[in-house]
């Protein structure tokens, strides 16, 4: 194993850039190539056709089955002149990834061949085999049925020679299974809710959208050194490995020049975006060795989400053919950064209004306060749920380290906004609406313009932080679907919306003038949500006792974070906004339990396999060496000069077998508590005793062969060491 450790990293360090096929247009002319847009939408499909669509895109009208037929053959002839061979229904389920089942577009033709035939049955509706599928229990093998639904509002595309139609995915007795349902039924709920708020300001605002532009982190590592680790092929990070003793404490990584591997890598990735209409526009080093980021122009939600998995699937594929494999795990690598998604979002009116960006008026700033203090409100009220909402048996590695945000949802505002509402909370007039929103910075250097300062600072620690005119979701894990977390603010601050009208409508009702009985609500929801916003140290020690006074919820415990998901103010909240049932939310829950257990499980059987196999033996093997150089020591010097000569071999050889003793007894305990665990059948339950009996078992036996790689030679050293994962490029 020593020997192939040193043949993988000899074939990374000697690999090249690969060259890059760069299109001859410019990207704004192949944009989209792969993609059924409106432009090609109007290309292929019949005037009546076509309008009919665009008509149920924008205003959600149902489409008939002769329409369905019709964009069905359109489409059809679109993929066939594009090269696409095959269909697949597109979906999310409970996995955080994609799931597609490939058909071909042959037809009998009743004289003993085919005709190349896509109807529009196919292209609404299929049927996966449900109980195949993370369920919860919902789907069982004798009752598996389950259907998949074209989602109208994301486009079809192309990938490789398959025509993807993205679509939602259902059981037989209509719970959703998959990650799109919830998704499109929290934006529209968000929409009517945020409309009917906006309609105090302007009448005209028919719709409102939510956005999101997210930020990918991850890790490219060479694929040789990659293969030669069998903890980061089975479980996606490195179950043991000493840090290096060069990480990233220089500080010279982050946006620094790109190697040319990963920039061939990134280029090649940009273009096959592009082609797939992903609006990458941003790629860089980020803070860890070997960890970089891309993230593209905002897009509605939905899309942006479908863009988003596509990306991570395009990611994998593109690596590949640069010799590289992507990490998407939140911490691959220990002591160094882990990977995050951070999550942009905002809501904006069909009128061109950023609902979270101030305006020039006393109205319009409002209606900004109006809408970023509900939004305030929604986090305090479900803190708990939103933090469930990103957590997960890999993200659990990185949130509370002093790299990423801590287990602690709180909202960054910022000085100024601080400031408004602080004064707005205690003022008995409206004249603290007058606020800037961007103001210049002159510094005393000629040839450097001003520079414009935005109205918030950037506080990294913070994990919901308003950057100016949208909120960072900062705690979100760079493995999961941001659906996730999208699914649980747009409900909760759309219930937030519709108990503020409510009481807004009530007050009006009673005489109370309109922008009195806004600002009456909005001073309301001030004092009461105060205790969610900080603006210090998220790291911070302090913090943590001060979120624990200030009543907000600090449970580390992943299986018992997801508790929050079926509190009745939670579930109250998810039915009211039509988001899902109860029986929806239990079934979730215990897919999220069983899959924390597994993944625990996993990384419990591979760390057992690898220290036992592979560790333990070399360090014997070294052990070995070094007593067969001090009994011939012994055997040539006299006693005292070879008690000298051998002190050190000897402190060697008693450290090695307390660490190998340490190993085995830990790791036999750990197969213990294993299968304690194994016998619980309540998926809660055992999660928990995975948690608490399980996990800490890896890091304790981690530590052991942490302190074994130092001392064991170094070419016998099996596998590859941190210092040729991350630095070898």
């Amino acid at each position: 194993m020593s020997m192939l450790r040193f043949k993988v990293a000899k074939e990374a360090f000697s690999r090249k850039a690969v060259p890059v096929n760069e299109p001859k247009e410019r990207p704004s002319e192949y944009f989209g190539k792969y993609v059924f847009n409106r432009e090609k939408m109007f290309k292929y499909l019949p005037k009546k056709t076509y309008e009919a669509v665009i008509e149920a895109i924008d205003n959600s009208t149902p489409l008939s089955r002769e329409v369905a037929d019709s964009v069905a053959a359109g489409m059809r002839k679109w993929a066939l002149e594009m090269g696409a061979t095959h269909y697949t229904h597109w979906f999310h389920p409970l996995t955080d990834g994609t799931a597609e089942k490939h058909d071909s577009f042959i037809e009998h033709d009743g004289k003993g061949g085919v005709v190349e035939e896509f109807s529009g049955k196919l292209l609404i509706q299929q049927e996966p085999d449900a109980s195949s599928f993370p369920n919860g229990g919902i789907r069982n093998t004798f009752e598996a049925r389950g259907y998949s639904a074209w989602d109208i509002s994301s486009p079809a595309f192309i990938l490789d020679k398959t025509l993807c139609i993205p679509t939602i995915f259902i059981s037989y007795t209509g719970e959703s299974l998959d990650y799109k349902t919830p998704l499109l039924k929290a934006l529209n709920s968000v929409n009517k809710a945020a409309t009917a708020v906006c309609g105090y300001f302007d009448k005209n605002v028919k719709h409102v959208y939510s956005y999101l532009g997210w930020e990918q982190e991850y890790f490219l590592v060479d694929e040789s050194l990659y293969a030669a680790r069998p903890d980061l092929v089975l479980t996606g990070r490195t179950l043991m490995g000493h840090e290096s003793a060069k990480n990233q404490q220089l500080e010279d990584h982050y946006f620094g020049a790109i190697p040319s591997r990963v920039e061939a890598f990134m280029q090649d990735l940009e273009i096959e975006c592009h082609m797939l209409g992903i609006p990458v526009k941003t790629c860089h080093n980020e803070v860890a060795p070997n960890q970089f980021e891309v993230a593209p122009i905002f897009e509605e939600t939905n899309l942006a989400n479908d863009h988003n998995l596509l990306l991570m699937s395009v990611m994998r594929e593109v690596a590949r053919r640069h010799n590289f494999r992507v990490l998407l795990h939140e911490k691959p690598f220990k002591g160094v950064n882990g990977s995050g998604k951070h999550n942009n979002w905002s809501l904006g009116t069909d009128t061109g209004v950023l609902l979270f960006a101030p305006g020039k008026t006393q109205k319009e700033n409002l209606q900004f306060i109006t809408f970023i203090v509900n939004v305030m409100a929604a986090v305090y009220k479900y803190n708990g749920l939103l933090k469930a909402s990103i957590s997960s048996a890999t993200n659990g590695h990185r949130l509370g380290a002093n790299e990423a945000p801590p287990a602690i949802i709180s909202i960054f505002m910022g000085k100024q906004i601080s400031e408004v509402l602080e004064k707005l909370a205690e003022s008995t007039s409206d004249d603290v609406l007058n606020m800037s929103g961007k103001s210049g910075l002159k510094l005393d250097v000629a040839q450097i313009p001003e520079i414009l300062m935005d109205n918030t600072d950037r506080n990294r620690t913070s994990p919901f932080a308003f950057t100016g005119n949208r909120f960072e979701f900062r705690a979100v894990g760079s493995s999961a679907n941001c659906a996730s977390a999208m699914i649980a603010l747009n409900a909760a601050v759309a219930y937030q919306l519709q108990d503020f009208k409510t009481k807004v409508d009530a007050l009006i009702a009673n005489g109370k003038e309109k922008t009195q009985a806004i600002l009456s609500v909005v001073k309301d929801l001030i004092t009461e949500s105060k205790d969610i916003c900080f603006d210090g140290n998220g790291y911070s020690e302090e913090w943590k006792e001060e979120a624990k006074r200030r009543g907000l919820d600090c449970e580390t415990s992943v299986p018992l974070i997801f508790d929050s998901y079926l509190k009745d103010d939670v579930v109250k909240m998810f039915e009211q906004t039509h988001v899902f049932t109860q029986v929806e939310l239990q079934a979730r829950n215990e897919v999220k339990w069983e899959i924390y257990t597994k993944k625990i499980q996993i990384e419990a059987r591979v760390l057992g396999d690898l220290a036992i196999n592979h560790i333990v033996p070399v360090a014997t093997r070294y052990q070995s060496l070094l007593l067969d150089n001090v009994f011939k020591i012994k055997s040539l010097f006299p006693a005292e000069k070879s008690e000298l000569i051998a002190t050190q071999d000897m402190e060697v050889i008693e450290k090695i077998a307390f660490h190998l003793l340490t190993i085995k007894e830990k790791v036999h305990a750990m197969v213990e508590a294993r299968k304690v665990a194994n016998k619980i059948e309540n998926e809660r339950e055992k999660a928990i005793a995975y948690h608490d009996t399980v996990a800490p078992q890896l890091d304790d036996i981690r530590y052991h062969i942490d302190k074994l790689e130092l001392m064991v030679d170094n070419e016998m050293w099996p596998l590859p060491k941190y210092r040729e994962l991350l630095f070898i490029r």
